[in-house]
């Protein structure tokens, strides 16, 4: 049975009556440009195949109430047109309260539901399966109540949610990645404007996603501290972002800054030259280029954003070995555990895969999970 059909039936279990259409919200991967969006600098994610399925039907009334079946069928029920309050005890009931709430926010009108969410988007593998359901949710809304909103501003509310009622203080990249992406294309994202440059992916190459399950001590602290040098670097240059910091400017003045402060600087500069170069290398179908910068990039973010662990490392070397300059390896994400990026021939996937089985359990005691995928369209909706 696959995913949609699986949502439908666990609806109509749950709720005695059939959905009347299902969202599918997909997570995303990056595949370069990491820390850089709350710097207003740029990113190149793609939308993946994995994705999470909402199944919702209206009501008469002003109930919504949430079936989640990856979540042990942890039920939540709250009343829109009123003010929300965190639930204080199922986290994921708040990703969905926070999107109404921003909803609400700005001035929308919504009626009641009954809502049914499952998914294969690996959780806390770092391929966000939290903006996928932020941007499914107020997708489904946007369709339920004839709400008129376009996709970058379903990305923004879901940002919202996240910043101001869930508590973390994301970027913008990954529910834009979920709201607008493209079959067959990453997204190049200019975080400060949200323009959007469509860059293809060559068919010939897989976009791998290895889960090293290390256990994503994303820890909040280390994230919000990484945030605060950043900040700290951009006042030191009297520019409102890192973005507006050249790679001349920061040469010239580095010894004046805070040596750690100097070294999450100089990722995110470099990060943001890499990523602009990796958007072409890609329109080039320059697989040996892609090969050297995402390499860099790996390399910027082990020893100057110091946010890889030794399992990632040892995970992107494993991957190195094989492909050489034929693809290209870095970790993926916000750091501290989660997944490697690998962009791999399709004619090497299972050689690579060989490499990652035999070797990475036996270097790190840890399983890794394999997941493949092409790059993937954009929040959709799925009619009965």
């Amino acid at each position: 049975m696959n995913i949609e059909s699986t949502v439908r039936s666990a609806f109509l279990k749950h709720f005695t009556r059939d959905a009347d259409f299902v969202v599918k919200a997909p997570g995303r991967v990056n595949l370069i440009g990491e820390h850089t969006d709350y710097n207003d600098g740029f990113v190149l994610p793609c939308a993946i195949e994995y994705a999470t399925y909402i199944a919702v039907a209206p009501r008469t009334d002003s109930t919504v109430n949430v079936l989640a079946l990856d979540c042990n069928n942890e039920v939540d029920s709250f009343s829109v047109g009123q003010e929300l309050a965190h639930h204080q005890t199922q986290s994921w009931s708040n990703y969905v309260r926070g999107v109404v709430d921003e909803l609400q926010k700005r001035g929308h009108q919504l009626t009641g539901c009954d809502i049914c969410i499952t998914g294969n988007v690996p959780q806390g593998a770092g391929l966000s399966s939290s903006a996928a359901l932020e941007v499914g949710i107020a997708y489904a809304f946007n369709h339920l109540c004839d709400l008129f909103i376009e996709r970058k501003e379903i990305a923004k509310i879901g940002q919202a949610a996240e910043n101001n009622f869930v508590g973390c203080n994301c970027g913008i990249m990954d529910q834009l990645i979920s709201a607008c992406g493209q079959q067959g294309q990453a997204l190049g994202i200019d975080c400060q404007s949200l323009d959007l440059i469509e860059v293809s992916i060559n068919e010939g190459m897989t976009i791998m996603m290895i889960n090293s399950n290390v256990k994503r001590g994303l820890v909040d602290s280390e994230y919000n501290l990484r945030r605060e040098q950043c900040y700290a670097g951009a006042e030191a240059f009297s520019k409102p972002s890192l973005r507006h910091v050249s790679i001349e400017e920061y040469e010239a003045n580095k010894a004046q800054l805070d040596p750690q402060v100097a070294k999450r600087v100089e990722h995110i500069v470099y990060e943001n030259a890499r990523t602009l170069a990796a958007m072409q290398a890609f329109t080039d179908n320059d697989i040996g280029r892609l090969s050297k910068l995402m390499a860099q990039s790996h390399a910027s973010m082990r020893d100057l954003f110091e946010i890889t662990t030794v399992q990632i490392d040892a995970l992107v070397e494993i991957i190195d070995n094989v492909l050489g300059d034929k693809g290209g390896v870095r970790m993926t994400g916000g750091g501290f555990g989660g997944c490697v990026v690998a962009f791999v021939p399709n004619v090497m996937v299972a050689e690579v895969t060989a490499a990652i089985e035999s070797q990475y359990q036996q270097q790190t005691g840890i399983k890794e999970s394999i997941y493949t995928s092409l790059p993937a369209s954009g929040v959709s909706v799925i009619r009965a």
